[in-house]
């Protein structure tokens, strides 16, 4: 049995945004319980030149929706980033998981070999879909899903390591 590039994508995704949901559930508890405007927390981040959670939830959802287009040679939904409220994330994971539910594994034959061309601001940067997927895609969406979690956690909500592993 191989692992395919569908395999180690599309599912982690959506494991990742079940984990996210989760944490935004003990966020919006948290501030109920201490009776603070939930969008203290959904404006928070952990150093001021870092993106806030919002922010965080934002570049995971365009990484997510930006690894299925280009592994699957799709397009991906555009999304304003304009979420100023735990609903508003709320909606917006909602809307990825959809999108990321329409791609079909089918789609993603030949997508390790496929050319990738990532474009930033700064560079290009072309890999094949593997090496994307591997050296990119996954690492910039934990990395986003990570610093959405150490956010809500240095703001004192009660989240632990089984809370991101989705294991609650």
């Amino acid at each position: 049995m191989s692992i395919t590039p569908y395999d180690l994508s599309i599912p982690a995704f959506q494991r990742g945004f079940t984990a996210l949901t989760r944490l935004l559930d003990k966020a919006e508890a948290f501030a109920e319980e201490k009776k603070i405007m939930p969008e203290v927390l959904v404006n928070a981040r952990l150093a001021p030149d870092m993106l806030s959670l919002a922010g965080q939830i934002q570049r995971m959802s365009d990484t997510a929706k930006g690894a299925a287009a280009r592994l699957s040679g799709t397009d991906a939904p555009s999304f304003p980033d304009n979420e100023t409220t735990l609903a508003d994330l709320r909606v917006r994971i909602a809307n990825t998981v959809s999108y990321l539910a329409t791609v079909p594994e089918s789609a993603f034959e030949g997508a390790a070999e496929r050319t990738v061309v990532l474009k930033t601001r700064s560079r290009e940067t072309t890999y094949t879909g593997k090496d994307y997927l591997l050296a990119f895609a996954l690492p910039n969406f934990y990395f986003h899903l990570t610093t959405a979690y150490a956010i809500l956690r240095h703001n004192g909500v009660s989240v632990s390591k089984l809370d991101y592993l989705d294991r609650t």
